[in-house]
């Protein structure tokens, strides 16, 4: 076995995932460090998913009547058994999907404040008293669980994503079926068993709480068709929220969408360049730019280019890629030979357009199986071409502006909207920024990149990003279904809108 295999299977261990759930099973998994395959998961096929999403249904019914404090502190266990296995499950997703180890702790502690979150959450599922025009009547809105919850995650955030939504799911009394990404069934199957323990400790939940479905698209079809499943939250690319939001609409279901972003960073003259390149380099290529909010496009005014761009080239050249594992490198693996393929494709429609592209070049680490790049900085004469579109890669994008109405129309002018930022001290310009004639992405920054989101604001965009919004604020409500009730405790009968009707 190679170094990494046997490390995914000490880990493994650890987290009290069994041989028997990794091997013999017909989806291979490749670990993007080296390419090597570390583990062999059994699949779920469409039938074994049918009565998989029965049992989770019929765990929603007796969940539902559990009280939301009591819900609650299932997911404060939830947590502190997360906090315990952090460094474990934390080094696990480093190995599965190539990130670097503070930012694969840095999502498990995601998925421990996310916990935190819905624990306090869970006693403030509130609803309204509204005032009602008839005498001697009372009027309520109140919100109950929606039921089964669908989760299907992508591979760059392999299980905070499932936090995100399973918590508020949790408190708010629904089940839930996830469908991990197949590319990173390993740290789902870590998370189940991790659950197992909260739910021991906590004296037990019914069974099918949280159901797990491992496979490609049939078993995800699967999910997506159920009718006994009312919402489903997806997060991907935008060509599999079309048909994910298609085929749920279909039924009637709701869909919670968070799909591309092509987002893109405004750079004003009164900017600090300083700080303004220590967040583009990460922005851009933190995660090896697989992320939903990746720095992709950066559009500088005409007066600070030259100041900035040379610099920014300068870091793209010297920024350190390598093994996430043994190395304290910035920069890893693309996950596979797709991705790399996909980069390479947008690099040279890119030059085409007349680009100038700095780096973006293959790095020879651990073998012809794996897959790292030195990130890619393009300098464009216009928005042409790839530009408008999301490459899952470390390629940023780079132009020039006048003034700050064309570099807002630049920003809004791509078919996906979910993180922005500028960089800037004039408050004329920030808030102009903020306002409605501004960013059109459901994200918005000040002085800082497009990445990092913090669970405590809702987190999604507009446009092709989907729609959606998960975790913060008040995206519990997606997971619950809303009723208004009307209680007459008077003698008489008054209709509303002096409607008439006496017999």
């Amino acid at each position: 076995m190679t170094t990494i295999s046997t490390d995914v299977r000490t880990v493994l261990d650890a987290l009290g995932v069994t041989p028997a759930q990794t091997q013999g099973g017909t989806l291979k998994v490749v670990s993007p460090v080296d390419g090597a395959v570390v583990a062999a998961v059994p699949e779920t096929t469409p039938a074994e998913a049918a009565t998989l999403i029965g049992q989770a249904h019929q765990a929603y019914l007796e969940w539902r009547a559990v009280p939301a404090p009591r819900r609650g502190e299932f997911v404060r266990l939830l947590g502190e058994e997360l906090r315990a296995a952090k460094p474990a499950l934390g080094r696990l997703v480093s190995l599965e999907v190539g990130k670097s180890p503070s930012e694969g702790l840095g999502e498990v502690q995601e998925m421990i404040d996310i916990c935190d979150f819905a624990v306090g959450l869970s006693r403030q599922l509130y609803g309204l008293v509204i005032q009602s025009e008839r005498e001697d009547h009372r009027l309520t809105e109140q919100w109950h669980p929606a039921g089964v919850v669908g989760v299907i995650s992508a591979f760059n955030f392999p299980v905070a994503v499932w936090s995100w939504n399973a918590a508020l799911a949790f408190v708010c009394g629904d089940s839930v079926v996830w469908k991990p990404s197949e590319k990173a069934p390993l740290t789902a199957l870590a998370v189940a068993a991790i659950m197992a323990r909260a739910a021991q400790k906590f004296g037990g939940v019914p069974k099918g709480l949280l159901t797990m479905l491992i496979g490609g698209r049939e078993v995800g079809e699967a999910l997506v068709d159920d009718v006994r499943v009312p919402v489903v939250s997806a997060t991907g690319s935008t060509r599999m929220g079309r048909v994910v939001g298609e085929r749920v609409a279909r039924r009637f279901g709701r869909a919670i969408l968070e799909l591309g972003g092509n987002n893109a960073s405004i750079v004003t003259p009164s900017a600090d360049l300083d700080l303004t390149l220590r967040a583009v380099a990460f922005g851009a290529m933190g995660t090896a730019g697989q992320r939903c909010t990746t720095m992709r496009r950066l559009i500088v005014h005409e007066s600070v280019y030259d100041k900035l761009v040379p610099k920014l080239a300068s870091v793209y050249k010297s920024i350190s890629i390598g093994n996430p594992i043994t190395s304290d490198a910035l920069v890893g693996p693309l996950i596979d030979g797709r991705a790399y393929e996909s980069m390479q494709g947008a690099l040279a429609e890119a030059k085409k357009a007349g680009g100038i592209v700095h780096g973006g070049e293959r790095v020879d680490i651990n073998g012809p199986n794996s897959f790292y790049v030195r990130p890619a900085l393009v300098e464009m004469p216009g928005q042409v071409g790839p530009v408008c579109d999301e490459t899952f890669a470390p390629i940023l994008y780079v132009l020039k502006y006048k003034d700050l109405d064309e570099a807002i129309a630049l920003h809004n002018g791509v078919p996906q909207g979910l993180s922005s930022s500028i960089f800037g001290t004039d408050i004329r310009e920030i808030e102009t920024f903020l306002s409605a004639r501004g960013s059109d992405c459901g994200i918005a920054n000040v002085n800082m990149g497009t990445s990092g989101a913090e669970i405590g604001g809702a987190f999604g965009g507009e446009k092709e990003t989907g729609g959606g919004r998960e975790s913060g604020t008040d995206a519990w409500k997606a997971y619950m279904r809303r009723q208004t009730s009307a209680v007459n405790y008077g003698r008489k009968l008054p209709l509303a809108q002096g409607v008439k009707f006496d017999i």
